[in-house]
């Protein structure tokens, strides 16, 4: 008989959800992305190792691309779990501003989709 646990059944769910999804972002998109943030995109700490957070949450209908993704710190990654990225940083009153303009900024300046 298959595992119902929590964590089990939340593991198959984002499993379905991200087989439907295309995601485009390459491993050179990530590294530009890692690069040009220089750490987490919303606390700015650079210990430890980055994920990959997206802006739109994979459950929200986003997807791994270039314009929907930053490198987040595993803190700020798990507290934001699935909200949208300007209420959760409302309600963490971080400077939802600085970090759109700087999105838009490097974003803009994206290396080009390739491996």
């Amino acid at each position: 008989m298959p595992s119902r646990t929590r964590s089990s059944t939340y593991a198959r769910r984002r499993q379905r959800r991200m087989a439907k999804v295309e995601h485009d972002l390459s491993p050179a998109q990530w590294s530009f992305l890692q690069d040009a943030w220089g750490g987490c995109a919303y606390c700015g700490t650079s210990d430890g190792p980055l994920h990959k957070d997206c802006l739109l949450p994979i459950s929200r209908g986003g997807r791994y691309t270039a314009a929907n993704v930053v490198p987040a710190c595993r803190s700020c990654n798990s507290s934001k779990w699935n909200t949208e990225v300007t209420t959760w940083m409302r309600r963490k009153k971080l400077d939802e501003r600085a970090f759109l303009v700087r999105h838009h900024e490097i974003v803009s300046s994206a290396a080009p989709a390739s491996d």
